[in-house]
């Protein structure tokens, strides 16, 4: 972009036009990611909980969400009394920079992406931790007593979280030997079972302990000590309304995406689908192909995005004893073992066997989805009494 523009156009001055459409681009992506991904999450919640969900806003409801977000422009701007009226204000807009900063460093495709960085892991994961100060201070500026709770939980929580989410990292870092996420993408280029999650069981096993460290850090249920509207009435973001109040929310559905974008380049194979025997960049062109890219890398972002959504309306909070516990007694030592067994595998390993295992764990993933798609697929047999959901055994009457 910066060379298309200097033809035209001074340097400084083409620069300063790149970074500006760069950030109008991400912004609204996240903009309008966020209205999709609110809405989807009203959705599936509304079907895990045999429910519509939003309907009457448009087709489907898909305007559910715009029209929340004109109300809250809308709602009046309080601050209260009690509250630094500076660093209350301040605090939303220090949690939504940390996120949106964060897709400058992430490649949708070969040559879509603000700003290759040759440190790019580093500089993801060094601002996407940087949310948590947004949340702090909105905690501590507020002036009251939940609001402080949930930002103290939200620092023990990430801080404690941030070490095997790092230790994670580090194993694809290991098999790659950089830590620009282009080139860790271009790694894994050709099939899927040349993806670096298939490449040994120990970067297998990473890639579910770093998504669901990333969940935690994104402070989603069953994580969401932050929040607790069951013991904080609302958590960090008590005091807060209007506008101010949903860029939390834009920052965590951005958060979201964004470490979701992360673990899909660093296990998932980045753009690649997987499956094609070619690149279609060189396929089908400079623009096309990078328009596929793009569209896989965001598909496989969203997946694992509704993982997340499915996860918090599945399963209950956790007490935050046992997310410290989870995190210090479990998920830490087992994130060192595989740190230390990824090194060792690179060591002692001979490239057939390694190739052998690669095959093996492929398949058996190839399999368990085919089971798994033919068990989604198959009709729940409605021999349910009248007021019972489809699928649900009848229960047994005892006669005494």
């Amino acid at each position: 972009m910066i060379d298309f523009l200097s033809e035209y156009l001074p340097n400084g001055l083409a620069i300063l036009l790149a970074a500006l459409l760069a950030a109008a681009v991400i912004v609204g992506f996240m903009g309008v990611s966020a209205l999709l991904l609110i809405w989807g999450e009203r959705k599936i919640s509304g079907r895990i909980q045999d429910r519509l969900g939003p309907t009457r806003v448009g087709p489907f409801g898909l305007l559910q969400s715009l029209a929340d977000g004109i109300k809250l422009i809308a709602k009046e701007d309080t601050t209260p009394a009690a509250a630094d009226a500076t660093l209350f204000r301040l605090a939303p807009y220090l949690a939504f920079c940390a996120t949106f900063i964060a897709f400058i460093a992430l490649p949708a495709a070969p040559n879509v992406i603000a700003v290759d960085l040759s440190i790019g892991v580093f500089f993801v994961l060094a601002v996407l931790s940087s949310e948590v100060f947004g949340v702090l201070l909105a905690g501590y500026a507020s002036g009251s007593k939940w609001s402080i709770y949930g930002g103290l939980r939200e620092a023990a929580q990430v801080v404690s979280y941030e070490v095997p989410r790092s230790l994670c990292v580090l194993v694809p870092v290991v098999l790659a030997g950089t830590l620009n996420l282009t080139a860790m993408s271009q790694q894994q280029i050709g099939y899927f079972w040349n993806w670096n999650l298939f490449h040994d069981p120990f970067t297998f096993v990473a890639f579910f302990i770093f998504f669901t460290t990333a969940t935690a850090s994104c402070k989603r249920a069953p994580f969401d000590l932050a929040e607790a509207e069951s013991e904080l009435v609302a958590g960090f973001h008590t005091e807060y309304s209007g506008i101010r109040w949903s860029y939390f929310f834009m920052a965590e559905y951005g958060s979201m995406f964004a470490v979701s974008g992360l673990a899909a380049i660093l296990f998932l194979g980045g753009w690649h689908t997987g499956f094609l025997p070619f690149e279609p960049v060189e396929r089908w062109g400079l623009w096309m192909g990078s328009l596929f890219d793009v569209l896989v890398f965001i598909g496989k972002g969203y997946l694992l995005v509704f993982v997340m959504m499915w996860m918090r309306w599945t399963l209950p909070r956790l007490r935050i004893d046992q997310v410290m516990m989870t995190c210090l007694k479990y998920f830490l030592p087992i994130s060192c073992v595989l740190l230390l067994g990824v090194c060792l595998w690179q060591l002692l390993v001979s490239p057939r066997v390694g190739e052998a295992v690669r095959y093996i764990l492929a398949g058996s993933v190839t399999l368990g989805g085919i089971v798994v798609g033919l068990q989604l697929l198959r009709p729940i047999p409605n021999t349910a009494p009248a007021g019972e959901l489809p699928g649900v055994w009848a229960r047994p009457t005892s006669k005494l």
